[in-house]
């Protein structure tokens, strides 16, 4: 009787985890443009209240491959986000900068608009639905 409760039990907590797995929708995000395989690149999903201040809601880092890669958000409710990329050749987890301001390392944002000087969320922002989204950014 107690293998059958514990067989049970597992069947049942495999399911929750499963039916986790699956709420919201997916976010597909090629980075394209990527022109040395040195370090890694970092990723980000923010929310309005992550955007610029720290880690996002979702943090992601891969090896860095030229050419171009492909990372991927799951269970992401619908609303309001952005994406910050990095190609963090230095692997020192942040942006560097040269002495005059200027990113010394690639970076790219979703929905910039080619202005100067850090972003505002509503520069960068989009909406996700309920479909699964694919995101391509690439490094300028």
């Amino acid at each position: 009787m107690k293998t059958i409760a514990l067989l049970l039990g597992m069947f049942i907590t495999s399911l929750v985890a499963e039916a986790q797995d699956t709420d919201g929708i997916t976010l597909t995000l090629t980075i394209e443009n990527i022109i040395s395989s040195e370090g890694n690149v970092l990723t980000a999903l923010h929310s309005e209240e992550t955007f610029m201040k720290g880690p996002g809601i979702q943090n992601k880092k891969e090896k860095a491959k030229q050419g171009s890669i492909t990372v991927k958000f799951k269970n992401i409710a619908p609303g309001t986000y952005a994406l910050s990329v990095l190609h963090d050749e230095n692997e020192n987890q942040k942006m560097d900068f040269e002495d005059n301001g200027m990113p010394k390392e690639k970076y790219a944002m979703s929905g910039t608009n080619g202005k100067m000087g850090p972003p505002s969320f509503s520069d960068v922002n989009f909406e996700v639905g309920e479909e699964d989204m694919n995101i391509h950014l690439k490094f300028e």
